[in-house]
């Protein structure tokens, strides 16, 4: 097959890893595989001027700016300006896929010769800085979907009308994170991942450690992201990794006896796979794949919006005996043992298949 994925700015966040790791994988099948992607606009006057006085830094624009495409064997090709991609930006293929709202809108304008058109879903793109209704509307275009959890299946279909959808979870690469069988931490210890945007819910994790903290006083928290902010500041004694490696996030993983989700919304939650093949159980709400993830044992869903709830599990896992964690540390690493990125890609081609054959 030819494939064109077509892409906003590529950055480092999980989503673009996740097309990624799927483009190289159909290119790896022997599929002609291309990326289109739009370039970093530059920094506004008022951003720099920003940065200037926070940092006493100049903010330079960066026109190629890192991301999880660097170094893959698939052709990227990176348009001259920030505009809308059109037929002359793209080959002529067999499949050409949306993977952001506004890339949608432009797929959804492309002649057929570009290809059959396909919408790759890995969220509810309706938050507050978009314009939702005009995000929401790509839902309802003509081009078959492909979602990356169940919760996404079911809102297309009950929200957008749309029961087509293919659903392909997402996986993880078990090279990476991995960890041998352990016991409990010497100290309670519990992680999460730093992020600013409501949505995630790093406001509710943290007001579930400070409650938990009033019952098991020598809680650690461990967290990571791209950086801290003011507005929402980490306990006393917390220890913070900005930007870390894969290794040191594994690591971070590792050291934990159970890693907190949240999310209020997601479309997925790749740290909940990436914590449980690290043999660390997970306290999360049930959004995104959460449900799916965390059932039968696997993990611990407690309600939304309800960090009360939340500190009740952590106080529950860190007070268990150790050979009940193991137990619940051995049933997290198997439930993400079922999810590999060989399976995953092998699933995406396969409705890939299905829609260039007019499925």
């Amino acid at each position: 097959m030819r494939i064109t994925f077509v892409l906003p700015v590529v950055d480092l966040s999980g989503g673009n890893r996740v097309i990624a790791v799927h483009a190289q994988h159909l290119f790896d099948r022997g599929h002609t595989v291309t990326i289109v992607s739009l370039p970093a606009s530059p920094p506004s006057l008022r951003d720099r001027a920003r940065a200037l006085i926070r940092q006493r830094r100049i903010l330079r624009h960066r026109h190629h700016p890192a991301s999880h495409l660097d170094g893959l064997s698939v052709p990227h090709r990176v348009i001259e300006r920030w505009r809308p991609i059109s037929d002359a930006d793209l080959p002529d293929a067999d499949v050409v896929i949306a993977t952001w709202w506004l890339t949608a809108e432009w797929v959804a304008r492309l002649s057929p010769s570009k290809g059959r058109k396909a919408y790759f879903v890995q969220g509810h793109e309706r938050y507050d800085y978009l314009p939702r209704d005009r995000a929401e509307a790509t839902y309802r275009l003509p081009m078959r979907k492909i979602a990356v959890s169940q919760w996404l299946v079911d809102l297309m279909r009950e929200r957008y009308g749309d029961a087509t959808s293919i659903l392909v979870p997402n996986a993880v690469d078990h090279g990476v994170f991995n960890a041998a069988p352990r016991d409990k931490q010497a100290a309670p210890t519990v992680g999460m991942m730093y992020s600013e945007p409501r949505w995630k819910g790093c406001d509710i994790s943290l007001h579930a450690v400070s409650v938990a903290r009033q019952d098991i006083l020598d809680l650690q928290l461990l967290a990571f992201g791209h950086g801290l902010s003011a507005a929402l500041p980490l306990p006393a004694g917390a220890v913070f990794s900005a930007q870390p490696t894969a290794g040191q996030i594994r690591a971070t993983y590792s050291q934990c006896d159970v890693w907190l989700f949240g999310a209020r919304e997601e479309g997925f939650g790749l740290p909940i796979l990436e914590a449980m093949a690290c043999r660390t159980p997970v306290i999360g709400t049930p959004v995104g794949a959460a449900p799916e993830l965390l059932a039968d044992g696997a993990g611990i869903l407690v309600s939304r919006e309800d960090p009360h709830a939340m500190a009740r599990a952590i106080v529950e896992v860190c007070r268990m005996e150790n050979a009940a964690w193991r137990r619940l540390s051995d049933a997290a690493y198997a439930r993400a043992s079922q999810y590999s990125w060989d399976k995953a890609s092998a699933k995406f081609e396969g409705a890939l298949m299905e829609i260039a054959a007019g499925g």
